[in-house]
């Protein structure tokens, strides 16, 4: 009552209080605009707000540098997500700068009262005031006010790296703006990088990916629904697409059905085209698609008339009828842009020339193409036909069974094939060498002999596999909504059916061969420990030879382990489905007196472990022996994250299990710790924490989490570990480096990385190119290794940087490590504990800082 009685003594005191509020600036502008009588200071923390809440404008400084910009911003989002800067390449050194409406124009004032960034605007007008405002799509624009028809100035028409929806990105032939999206230079520093992207409006419209001056990437043209390159990009129920292609302008936009949904398409620092959305259940952004993905998006990969396939070794493979040039084998390396294949016969021109179909394939580069949008596939087949110039054709739009003609003239450059997606091609040949004809509907029209030869051979190998195939083992499949559980990975292995539901809950044949107990057993010579090739907490694997001479490895599981029956039943459920060169394969499995195997192809070479650590056989690992297996290695991650059926986490990638075939090709194998991720989930928990100490990730082993970005750890210190020639468990050599991270990291902020290098590389790699690969493979091997998850790159970024020389890759921060609690405890294989018995407890998380 005291308070009360003040007040009345002093009745001025009330209305000063409320002036005093009324002048003092708040920290966040409510309103949306400003006029010319206001302005945005650092000094004062103002910012203005969209009027539906979604975005903020105002001055902020990246990370922890001392730089100021003027930026739009996600307000609705936990995670400070920059969509626009203004002076991306005039930043403020002194925290006292205004921005204002000054001279018909919008403009920044650095401390000194000197204009630093403006819009730049020359028409004069003096009809109305102006005023500035935030839209609520994320535009910034200069307007009158009131408002009329047309901006005089749109933040929209100067993208920075990010595509926001309603954005344009493209060509304004009226205005003559020509909108693209620009990197930033790293992840705190948004100053024009080195990547852009560009629209060629030539031919068939399409967007390129530039480093610098060159082309890295290319999207394929549009075709209807998505760019064609991009097989990922399907609809959505929150978002439409729009591709406009006419005389006015061409562009490409996106639009939000939901207005709740944030999502944007972004070129990050690396060149990496990516495709968000904002998921509000796990405050995170989800990564939808990104482009490139792997060393078949490089632009020119392959050459003229060759096509990249991932699953092949070599990627590169001619098109049928060409055969490679005589280029020197130098320039093939290094991919000039006259290397490639040659016709083997040339073409006619006087109608006897047909036509091979390839299947999913992404056209070729499409700038010097004719398009026809008006004709269908039969009459853009018969004018390629009457073209001498023509070499191949397709549809130019894949809806409703595909319509319009585009006509390449001349050499085909970029081509790749997919697993899913991608479009037909038809190929010109001469007919020569076109051993069935294609009709230009993909019928196929062969002589009757030789069906008759091929289905009599038919019937005698499928006679001869019907005698030798005793049964069959059956995988039934989780569904996407099953595999969320953990514990529902270990399902039921049904011996007795020939079919399987499928995660599309379709019935496929799946067979896979049971073996008979009595046939591995003198495969093995009664599992003599002289056929034993290896050990680990799993059980013991074999070397084999079958009644008929093949090869094979026998991995036995321990009746002892209390893992066994789930490794076998989750390993046969994955591998049986996996097809990829740089993956183990499974040729059957044993279910017979109480044992269970499984068999695999046997690979010459053993574990990369026996060679990489072995004192004599390191030195047949000269760098680019070296280099190749590690691109193998990420090749095969990759498709596990992303090309396979499900997504699938490895959680124990490690040396001792890669396996070498006799050609040194790397095979991922030992799937009895992975785990599949539906299509939705990005990461995991789990309380039982399974792996191999010195390759797991942090926030897996001390909190249980797991993702892509762990396995992305585990490979960045095998990366390490294949350059330096040094282990990772058991790196207690040194007193000032606990362990091979903190080594690599120390000489790495010393500026003497190369000195970590396995010396018998160095014996062997004397070249500057060389060296410098090895620069950029120990910093990619760091940022893989970074302490936080988010921070490390994925797979498909990591297959970008490997496979080109011109990639900007960032600078890394410090790395995290793990390691047991018994530092001298001898390496195995894998952990033989039961999973909850390999606790949080037992494991210590070290930060490594420079010295």
């Amino acid at each position: 009552m005291k308070g009360v009685a003040n007040y009345h003594h002093h009745p001025y005191t009330f209305i000063f209080i409320i002036f005093v509020f009324i002048l003092v600036p708040s920290s966040s502008v409510s309103a949306n605009t400003f006029s010319a009588t206001e302005s945005l200071t650092i000094s004062n923390n103002k910012t203005i707000v969209s009027r539906n809440g979604t975005f903020e404008l105002g001055f902020f400084t990246p990370g922890s540098t001392s730089r100021w910009y003027l930026g739009i911003w996600y307000k609705k989002i936990s995670t400070r997500t920059y969509v626009w800067v203004a002076n991306r390449d005039n930043p403020l050194t002194h925290p006292n700068a205004t921005l204002k409406i000054s001279d018909n124009n919008l403009v920044i004032y650095d401390h000194s009262d000197t204009p630093i960034w403006s819009t730049n605007l020359t028409v004069e007008t003096s009809r109305s005031s102006l005023v500035a405002e935030l839209l609520a799509n994320g535009n910034f624009v200069l307007r009158h006010d009131p408002p009329e028809e047309e901006f005089l100035w749109q933040s929209f028409d100067f993208p920075t790296d990010t595509l926001l929806p309603e954005m344009k990105l493209g060509w304004d032939k009226k205005t003559g703006f020509n909108r693209v999206l620009r990197s930033w230079r790293s992840q705190e520093d948004p100053s024009s990088g080195d990547f852009s992207t560009k629209l060629e409006t030539r031919g068939f419209p399409e967007y390129y990916v530039f480093n610098k001056e060159s082309i890295v990437y290319r999207s394929g043209p549009w075709i209807g629904n998505r760019f064609s390159c991009v097989p990922e990009m399907k609809p959505v129920e929150y978002m439409v697409y729009t591709f406009i292609a006419s005389n006015e302008e061409v562009t490409y936009a996106y639009k939000m059905i939901k207005p709740d949904v944030y999502s944007t398409l972004s070129l990050s620092s690396t060149g990496t085209i990516q495709r968000r959305t904002w998921i509000e259940a796990s405050q995170s952004w989800k990564q939808l698609w990104y482009q490139p993905k792997d060393i078949c998006d490089n632009y020119k990969q392959c050459g003229s008339y060759g096509y990249c396939d991932s699953n092949t070794l070599p990627n590169c493979n001619g098109i049928r009828g060409f055969e490679e040039g005589n280029e020197k084998e130098e320039e093939w390396a290094l991919r000039d842009d006259s290397a490639g294949y040659v016709r083997k016969t040339r073409l006619s021109c006087d109608g006897t020339d047909g036509f091979v179909m390839l299947k999913r394939m992404k056209l070729p580069d499409t700038s010097a193409t004719v398009v026809d949008r008006g004709i269908g596939l039969k009459e853009c087949e018969a004018k390629c036909l009457r073209d001498c110039n023509c070499t191949a054709y397709a549809n130019t739009d894949v809806r409703d069974g595909g319509s319009g003609c585009v006509i390449w003239n001349g050499g085909l450059w970029d081509i790749r094939s997919y697993a899913n997606g991608g479009q037909d091609l038809y190929v010109k040949l001469a007919s020569a060498d076109i051993d069935v004809k294609i009709t230009s509907h993909g019928g196929i029209i062969g002589s009757s002999i030789g069906v008759t030869i091929l289905l009599l051979i038919s019937i005698i190998i499928f006679g001869y596999w019907k005698r030798k195939q005793k049964s069959v083992i059956t995988i039934q499949t989780p569904t996407v909504d099953q595999v969320r559980s953990e514990d529902l990975l270990i399902n039921q292995v049904v011996l007795t059916s020939k079919r399987y539901i499928s995660s599309e809950n379709k019935t496929e044949d799946l067979e896979l061969p049971l073996m008979e107990f009595e046939t591995l057993s003198m495969a093995t010579n009664r599992f003599s420990d002289a056929n034993m090739l290896g050990q680990g907490g799993f059980g013991i694997v074999y070397k084999g030879t079958l009644p008929d001479g093949k090869e094979i490895a026998v991995k036995r599981l321990s009746k002892m382990s209390l893992q066994g029956t789930d490794e076998f039943k989750n390993e046969v459920r994955l591998i049986a489905r996996l097809q990829h060169v740089n993956l183990v394969r499974l040729l059957g499995c044993c279910v017979d007196k109480g044992e269970k195997m499984l068999i695999y192809e046997y690979l010459e070479n053993l574990s990369l472990d026996s060679h990489l650590f072995d004192k004599i056989r390191r030195s047949t690992l000269n760098w680019q022996k070296r280099f190749e297996i590690t691109n193998g290695i990420a090749r095969g991650l990759l498709y596990l994250h992303q090309d396979s059926r499900f997504r699938i986490i490895h959680r124990d990638l490690k040396a001792s299990n890669v396996l070498l075939d006799k050609n040194m090709t790397p095979k991922i194998s030992d799937f009895g710790m992975a785990r599949i991720f539906g299509q939705d989930e990005t990461e995991a928990n789990t309380r039982k924490v399974v792996g191999t100490y010195g390759y797991m990730a942090p926030e897996y082993a001390m909190d249980g989490i797991f993702s892509m970005k762990s396995d992305v750890f585990s490979f960045g210190v095998l990366l390490l570990e294949i350059i330096s020639g040094k282990r990772s468990k058991g790196f207690y050599n040194s007193n000032r480096d606990l362990n091979l991270l903190g080594f690599v990291w120390r000489y790495w902020k010393e500026g003497k990385g190369i000195e970590i290098v396995d010396q018998i590389i160095m014996d062997s790699s004397s070249s500057a190119l060389q060296t410098h690969e090895i620069m950029r493979c120990i910093q990619i091997g760091l940022l893989c290794v970074q302490e936080r998850a988010e921070d490390r790159p994925v797979m498909s970024s990591v297959m970008v940087m490997l496979g080109s020389e011109t990639t900007a890759i960032p600078q890394p921060k410090r790395p995290g490590y793990c390691v047991g609690r018994n530092l001298n405890e001898a390496e195995s294989s894998s952990s033989t504990q039961r999973d909850d018995e390999l606790t949080v407890n037992q494991i210590t998380l070290s930060v490594i800082h420079a010295r």
